[in-house]
């Protein structure tokens, strides 16, 4: 499995889609460089500006991040990497490595303010894909992490990589197991057999070409109903990106644009929010940059 972006799978990927990757990366670059300009008040005024213009965008443009949710939102029933409901107006979709930092505050700080805003209310669900870009020990904790999920522990061990930057020996299998343990895996020779399997190397190969193809080269990296927000960006940049994406489904009158189709005959009702409720932690993250 490849670590990081060769020149070769780049070249490959960028050649499939090369003019939408401009466009994602070039407001990518935008969006950070608005952020980084009122970074120090803690408020996030300008990005907030710049988003709330976005409902605005010129219809071609639109159609184009349309279309780019409805590639990367999965949307499947009992997706143990997600949170929220099936059928939820909003997908935000996360990139992201287990060694990666500022992946961590996201989860630390970020995360949980939107899961009991947005996830709670219905509007938001949130998609993981492991986007491993330090190596084997980030793989071997990302089959953790699809291991765990198996048993409805996904979440829970997420968690717990992300409650402290944990890198090199901190993810051996041993101390991977006996995380899994404490995120409440009942099944340990399972969650070993599963973190070997071929089942985890392609689960994990899937999401990093789905990253590659979209021309992530850093964590965390975000889509949100297939608009980019680059980096563990402050709560109030992800707030209003999730308000402006919602405010988009509504006037078009359906879900069904930013990528809520029902698949295989699902009528869609929804999922629980996993992650045991509501979070109760709703602090910025006032670092940007990604990894």
């Amino acid at each position: 499995m490849p670590v990081s972006a060769s020149p070769t799978r780049k070249l490959a990927a960028i050649g499939a889609v090369i003019a939408l990757v401009v466009a994602v990366i070039a407001i990518g670059v935008a969006i950070g460089k608005s952020a980084d300009g009122d970074r120090g008040t803690g408020r996030g005024n300008a990005p907030e500006a710049a988003a709330s213009d976005a409902p605005e965008e010129d219809p071609a443009q639109q159609k184009m991040f349309d279309d780019l949710a409805k590639r990367t939102s999965r949307r499947e029933d009992g997706d143990p990497l997600a949170v929220g409901k099936k059928d939820a107006p909003v997908v935000l979709v996360e990139y992201a490595d287990y060694q990666c930092s500022f992946c961590g505050r996201f989860t630390r700080e970020t995360q949980p303010g939107l899961i009991k805003k947005f996830v709670d209310a219905g509007t938001l669900r949130i998609e993981f894909r492991n986007f491993t870009v330090f190596g084997a020990d980030s793989e071997r904790a990302a089959r953790a992490s699809w291991a765990a999920g198996q048993q409805g522990k996904f979440w829970q061990l997420h968690d717990e990589l992300y409650a402290k930057t944990r890198k090199g020996k901190a993810l051996a299998e041993d101390k991977l197991v006996e995380l899994a343990r404490s995120s409440g895996v009942a099944d340990i020779d399972k969650f070993r057999t599963d973190m070997k399997s071929e089942d985890a190397e392609r689960a994990l190969k899937k999401d990093q070409d789905e990253g590659y193809q979209l021309g992530v080269q850093s964590t965390p990296s975000f889509l949100i109903n297939g608009r980019p927000v680059a980096g563990a960006q402050p709560a109030e940049v992800f707030a209003q990106a999730v308000k402006d994406a919602a405010a988009r489904a509504d006037k078009n009158g359906s879900a069904d644009k930013n990528g809520a189709k029902e698949k295989n005959g699902s009528k869609g009702k929804g999922e629980p929010t996993g992650k045991n409720g509501a979070a109760d932690k709703d602090g910025p993250a006032d670092e940007k940059a990604g990894e």
